[in-house]
């Protein structure tokens, strides 16, 4: 995949997926606008290890779709 695609394009086309996207465009606000997907997967750690094969330089990670009812979250606080 080097086609260059929209995140509209991206939701549309890998529903429940991981996607690794590569090269990311950003709006003024930094949400993805567009970029080059280069790993779709409904396992994480797939594209997990795609993108240490690659070893982008700039890349942004997305999880398309709700979040599965098993999922847990955990929140850090920093102080600095």
């Amino acid at each position: 995949m080097d086609d260059v695609m929209t995140m509209e394009e991206i939701e549309a086309r890998f529903d429940s997926e991981w996607v690794l996207i590569v090269d990311p465009e950003y709006e003024s606000d930094l949400q993805v606008k567009r970029g080059r997907v280069v790993c779709h997967s409904k396992d994480r750690d797939e594209a997990y290890r795609k993108a240490l094969e690659l070893r982008p330089k700039h890349s942004a990670f997305y999880y398309i779709g709700g979040f599965p009812e098993d999922m847990a979250f955990a929140l850090e606080r920093r102080e600095e």
